[in-house]
């Protein structure tokens, strides 16, 4: 039997945490999901190994204290030689943010969506392993 697919979600605010969460419950109550409300409160997690390394991390961009930026740099420290998706979920849709974080390693750069079902159908194509076809941009395509 395999494993459950473990994800992280770091975001500030508690209303995408809570969105996000129904909605993977929703996708399958398997997998597993760990929530941070910052980027500190993850390192911290991954730093005093306190969490096993999850199948895929979706950061938001902006975030107080520590930047989705900032983060992505140092998750990228730590997990250098672990196979996790990182996958940013923010509301920004700025060209200069998607080719950022894709420089910085992020494997995908998505909006928030605007409704629960879309969110749905973003993590489940996601987690899925169909987003290359799904959610491809201009910008990974360079890389």
């Amino acid at each position: 039997m395999m494993k459950p697919q473990q994800i992280m979600i770091i975001d500030d605010d508690a209303d995408d945490r809570n969105f996000f969460q129904e909605a993977i419950n929703n996708i399958s109550p398997v997998i597993e999901t760990h929530i941070c409300d910052s980027g500190i409160q993850a390192l911290a997690l991954f730093q005093e190994n306190k969490i096993a390394t999850p199948d895929f991390i979706f950061l938001d961009f902006n975030m107080p204290l520590m930047n989705g930026r900032e983060c992505l740099v140092e998750l990228k420290k730590i997990l250098q030689h672990k196979i996790t998706n990182i996958i940013i979920l923010s509301t920004s849709d700025m060209k200069e943010d998607m080719e950022d974080a894709l420089r910085l390693g992020a494997k995908l750069f998505l909006t928030k969506p605007n409704t629960f079902q879309e969110l749905c159908i973003m993590l489940k194509g996601v987690l899925e392993g169909s987003w290359q076809k799904l959610f491809s941009h201009p910008a990974s395509s360079d890389m």
